[in-house]
């Protein structure tokens, strides 16, 4: 009977002796000169061939193994070391090649709603050509840094899923996230590679080049870009736009009073008028009543009035009245310029791709602390073009939407910008965002300086915060997070038994390991050059980075950086361990902050050690989450309240699950906060249309501020439908057009009872 080879694949081929004798002669030719004559080569193969006499089916693998054992009985160790060599070589392209078709049959035929990799990065069309391409370039990236990077210790940790490595295919090349501070960046204009743009001087500028400063800083690093002073930023360019309405509103006026040719060229008119105008006197105001709208008007009547004597002698004007109107159209002027450019910032950010068209930047703004006229206009604005939505009235996805509440700012009766934060809470019950930050929060405040935009906390992504810097000013603009590294909790839990001793045993070794995981990936980016971050570090957005060459390393303005360790599933963590999760017992949740403060504790021990900005994380990511629980289910099957659900609980939140007050939600999840250094967030989710009770979504927001908690949104059912492009809570039909079959936009996100 012919012998048969049973391949790797399964199916079986005839045996052929010359495969056998080829690989130990190619083994024999693997170096400098052949060691084995032909003789010995041949004599070889037919000793593997005496062991395969009488067997009828053999496998590969077999084969492989009596071939080590015969070179090496011969004393040709040499060449058994070499052929060993070529064997696992080949087993890791194998493996190689799986994991990639794997990848590749996840991405092009897996459900979306099922792929962890096509979920990964919500920001990215896995659907479109880029998008595939750019997975495929990820997971071929990870498996190297698997495969050839990782210390083994790292690999298996995050193999096990005891932890989880994020961002692991841009381990070799860049680092997380930055808050930018624009009007560090505008000054004096900058340059995205392709060409120098000079500083802008409108509001419709700057909006615009907020976009690009986003996307060109996206293209740097792997995470979110945020503006840390959004309106202060804006704030400016309306300054600049008020000046030019002001000369082009004046240059009409007198055209009206004396004609075209009489005045002459626009341009030299303007500029004439431009020196004669005092424009600290004379700002952009929002109402009559403001003092600085009469000062305003008799400063352009003044400059008018030298106009006229310096280049007009002996004619005269209704002086006055014209100052008036030009005055109140300028003003006009730029309320509707902002209106427009603040509309296409939304749909810029919406639209707008980095990476090759792959990925829209997961970008952030925060604002509502500007109490100037211009910042304020900025705000409404921008909260009016969130209400709008996009152009078939879609809610906008990005930018996350921030905004700071600070009492004595926007968030008591008679404040200054009190009244956008009601409207902020306008906006966000129809919308969803606005979020909110807390800078009332002790750990904020204690940051915060009235009049430095760049004191107040702010946001990138969903939670991520940075602002203690124990290397430099603490501040948050032209910072960021180096990256992170979540810890599995629940399997930590899972495997002490009850044990608590052990638990704190294996979650002391995991935090060490973090650690160390990330002081390693540093080794490696802290040596890239300023050339390798032409945007970030070559245009001075990161802090410091303007003092550094081209041809510098990055290692010496790294320090300014955050660098955390995160957790996932204390819900889970605490069933596991004592039976009830923090929202069901007081000594559930007594122990879930001991075990936060756990880990604040070390990463403020390392922070002291090595002066190095080390900080806790609340992980938000809900790949993770889902990643987590299927191994703990592969591995420990289903255990009620731990494993029995397809995701654990982000961080520390009360399971989405669970009913509870929002009252109760909120005093239970407040605490982690103050723990949780390097971002945190708290949702409460609304039944019904909040847009219908305002005062009802002010009074969660006041409930969650009055808390101290750092950062919140309050979720609610948000639907829209396509064709009268209605947004609101549709029950069996729109209420608009009457219209039954509707797109759902749903979020279901910590459910609560009111």
């Amino acid at each position: 009977m012919e012998k048969m080879i049973t391949k790797r694949s399964g199916h079986t081929v005839a045996y052929d002796r010359m495969k056998i004798y080829n690989a130990i002669a190619a083994a024999n030719r693997d170096g400098v000169a052949p060691v084995m004559t032909d003789a010995e080569v041949d004599a070889v193969t037919e000793n593997v061939e005496r062991e395969l006499m009488d067997r009828e089916n053999i496998t590969v693998e077999e084969i492989q193994d009596i071939v080590e054992r015969e070179l090496m009985k011969h004393g040709f160790y040499d060449i058994a070391k070499k052929y060993i060599t070529y064997r696992q070589k080949h087993a890791e392209r194998r493996a190689a090649q799986k994991h990639l078709m794997e990848s590749y049959h996840d991405i092009f035929f897996a459900d979306s709603v099922d792929s962890d990799l096509k979920r990964d990065n919500a920001n990215i069309n896995t659907d479109a050509s880029m998008g595939i391409m750019l997975k495929l370039g990820a997971e071929g990236a990870k498996h190297f840094v698997d495969n050839y990077v990782l210390d083994e210790a790292y690999a298996k940790a995050d193999r096990e899923n005891w932890i989880h490595i994020h961002d692991k295919d841009f381990s070799l090349i860049t680092f997380n996230c930055c808050q930018i501070d624009l009007l560090k960046l505008f000054r004096g204009g900058f340059s995205t590679g392709h060409g120098f743009l000079r500083e802008p001087n409108s509001i419709r500028a700057y909006a615009s080049l907020a976009c690009i400063a986003i996307q060109s800083n996206q293209n740097d690093m792997f995470g979110g870009q945020s503006i840390n002073a959004f309106d202060y930023a804006m704030a400016e360019g309306v300054r600049k736009s008020f000046r030019k309405a002001v000369l082009d509103e004046a240059y009409k006026a007198m055209v009206y009073r004396f004609g075209a040719e009489a005045v002459g060229d626009r341009e030299a008119f303007c500029k004439d008028l431009d020196m004669h105008i005092d424009f600290a006197a004379c700002r952009f105001t929002e109402t009559d009543h403001d003092p600085m709208d009469a000062a305003s008007r008799a400063e352009i009547a003044r400059a008018m009035e030298a106009i006229l004597a310096q280049d007009y002698a002996g004619r005269t004007a209704e002086t006055e009245l014209d100052a008036d109107n030009v005055y109140h159209l300028a003003c006009a002027d730029v309320v509707e310029e902002t209106h427009q450019a603040m509309e296409a910032l939304i749909h810029n950010f919406n639209t707008l791709h980095s990476r090759a068209g792959a990925q829209v930047p997961f970008s952030s703004i925060n604002y509502g602390l500007d109490t100037s006229p211009e910042g304020r206009l900025a705000t409404r604005e921008v909260l009016h073009a969130i209400w709008s939505g996009l152009g078939n009235g879609e809610t906008p996805i990005f930018p996350i939407s921030v905004f700071q509440l600070k009492a004595g700012v926007n968030y008591n009766e008679g404040d200054p910008n009190y009244d956008l934060f009601l409207r902020a809470c306008e906006v966000s019950a129809k919308r969803l965002f606005p979020n909110f930050v807390n800078i009332d929060a002790p750990y904020n405040l204690q940051y915060y300086k009235k009049g430095d935009y760049n004191s107040a906390v702010a946001t990138m992504g969903c939670r991520t915060r940075v602002m203690g810097n124990v290397n430099g000013p603490e501040e948050s603009g032209s910072r960021g997070n180096f990256s992170f590294t979540t810890i599995n909790l629940p399997k930590l839990a899972i495997e002490a038994h009850g044990d608590l001793e052990k638990f704190w045993d294996l979650y002391d070794h995991y935090i060490t390991l973090c650690h160390d995981y990330l002081l390693d990936r540093l080794s490696v980016i802290e040596q890239k050059h300023v050339y390798n971050y032409p945007f970030l570090m070559g245009q001075g957005v990161w802090m410091d980075s303007e003092k550094l060459k081209l041809t510098d390393t990055i290692e010496g303005v790294l320090k300014h950086a955050s660098y955390s360790i995160g957790f996932c599933g204390l819900a889970e963590c605490l069933k596991a361990l004592i039976g009830k999760h923090h929202g069901e017992s007081e000594e559930a949740q007594t122990l879930g902050l001991k075990i936060v403060a756990h880990l604040r504790k070390r990463t403020d021990d390392y922070t002291r050690a090595e002066h190095r900005n080390w900080s806790t994380f609340g992980t938000p990511a809900e790949s993770t989450a889902g990643q987590f629980q299927r191994a703990n289910r592969k591995k420990y099957g289903i255990i009620e309240g731990v494993t029995d659900r397809g995701y654990m609980t982000n961080s520390s939140h009360v399971p989405v699950y669970y009913p509870i007050k929002a009252i109760d939600k909120i005093r239970i999840e407040a605490p982690y906060h103050a723990l949780e250094n390097a971002g945190h967030i708290a949702y409460i989710e609304m039944d019904g249309d909040p847009s219908k009770n305002i005062k009802a979504f002010e009074s969660v927001v006041r409930a969650m501020h009055d808390a101290d908690m750092g950062y919140f949104s309050i979720n609610h059912p948000v639907d829209r439908d396509p064709v009268c492009g209605y947004t609101g809570l549709i029950e069996n039909e729109c209420p608009h057009c009457h219209r039954k079959e509707v797109e759902t936009g749903r979020m279901v996100v910590d459910r609560v009872l009111f």
